[in-house]
């Protein structure tokens, strides 16, 4: 299988009901998603999970949302749209 057929990585965005970071997060995530799409590159789904409906999350991740993974790669406390695209281009367009 050669790398343009591979499958993408999950991409996931960890954050809670009512964390304005979060809501920032997924609005950069929805539009970076949208520009790689709109250019012909690849552009995974994208995962929300809520924090607070598992309590391994909610340990792991309620001092550092919102949190994004993509493949094995992640960020904390993220909103920069630089870093989001970097990080969407160091994974899916090495």
């Amino acid at each position: 299988m050669d790398a343009s057929s591979a499958p993408l990585p999950d991409l996931v965005l960890y954050g809670r009901v009512g964390c304005h970071l979060c809501d920032e997060a997924h609005r950069t995530l929805t539009t970076l998603l949208a520009e790689r799409q709109r250019d012909g590159r690849p552009a995974p789904g994208l995962q929300v999970r809520d924090i607070d409906t598992d309590p391994a999350w909610r340990s792991a991740y309620s001092a550092t949302i919102p949190v994004v993974e993509l493949g094995d790669r992640r960020l904390e406390l993220v909103t920069s749209a630089t870093r989001l695209r970097r990080l969407l281009a160091d994974v899916l367009d090495a």
